[in-house]
């Protein structure tokens, strides 16, 4: 029998690999998917579920990835030795970020659903994607809030959704958006919100349940003293998606929370091996399953729903 649950997925960079273990560890279990939302890496994650991958897929997905490739320049970016610095004066990013969402324009067309239409049930989005208007100091839910640009939620791409939400301040080049006051500056959703676990709560007894799938790593030094521009932003990264703000979780949110481990991995260690590739989507697995051992959704309604 079919399980059915809501998911958030935290972001984190190339680390959301370990969510990939986790969602195959709940699909053999027959847990199936109903509302997904995520921030920056776990955006893409909860894209791809809710247009019908499944997690055997992706795992096939992230063994073929090469993610140096979303590392893409353009014009200023390219100059030899002063690129990374001239891209952050002129354009505010040191790369493109097109070529990442052109790769899942390309996943999302293989499923045939492209659009947030394709993906809405009773009138809603099955999909929410959490990015930041830093101009007007904002947490935006994608596809909801894209009317106060006045453009038409349901007509939106989903890998523009996407690509907004992973624009890593610094890293990718942000999304420009205009509004009635001139440009809105559109950037990685872990500035407002890099763990969404309350999007699908209701006031009322839910009908299932919603897993929150967040990373976890001791506090460590990143760049060991190293002083370039490179170093000097993730540094910045780092520290921001490294805050371990399970202990500013509320108990009702951390038992439903499956943590998975990070073993070093980097937010943006995009030349990621695949030893340690493989060792992050054990860690999600592992963790899954043993989250799994002591879950009780109706002990969880009793303790913390009334």
């Amino acid at each position: 029998m079919e399980i059915k649950i809501d998911a958030i997925f935290e972001g984190g960079g190339v680390r959301g690999i370990g969510f990939v273990g986790a969602i195959c560890c709940l699909e053999e279990k027959n847990y199936e998917w109903q509302r997904l939302a995520g921030t920056s890496a776990g955006s893409i994650i909860a894209a791809l579920l809710a247009v019908g991958y499944t997690g055997k897929e992706l795992n096939s997905i992230i063994s073929a990835t090469d993610y140096r490739k979303f590392l893409d320049k353009t014009g200023v970016q390219t100059v030899p030795l002063l690129g990374k610095s001239l891209g952050l004066f002129m354009r505010k990013g040191m790369y493109k970020g097109n070529y990442l969402e052109q790769w899942m324009q390309g996943l999302l067309k293989a499923k045939g659903k492209t659009k947030f239409k394709d993906i809405m049930v009773n009138g809603e989005s099955r999909l929410k994607i959490i990015a930041s208007d830093i101009t007007k100091r904002e947490m935006l839910i994608l596809p909801d809030d894209l009317s106060k640009y006045g453009i038409d939620p349901m007509e939106f791409e989903i890998a523009k959704a996407v690509r907004m939400s992973i624009s890593i301040p610094l890293y990718f080049d942000p999304i420009k958006f205009p509004n009635k006051n001139g440009i809105s500056y559109i950037v990685d959703g872990g500035i407002m919100s890099n763990f969404p676990i309350w999007i699908f709560d209701v006031e009322k007894t839910p009908r299932w349940p919603t897993f929150g799938f967040k990373l976890i790593e001791p506090a460590s030094h990143t760049s060991c003293g190293k002083t370039d521009i490179l170093s000097f932003v993730n540094d910045i990264l780092d520290t921001m998606v490294d805050q371990d703000d399970v202990i500013y979780m509320r108990d009702k949110d951390s038992v439903r929370t499956i943590s998975i481990p990070t073993l070093g991995v980097k937010t943006t260690e995009f030349d990621i091996s695949k030893e340690n590739s493989l060792k992050l989507y054990e860690s999600g697995y592992k963790s899954a399953n043993k989250f799994l051992k002591q879950w009780n959704f109706q002990y969880y309604i009793r303790r913390h729903r009334n």
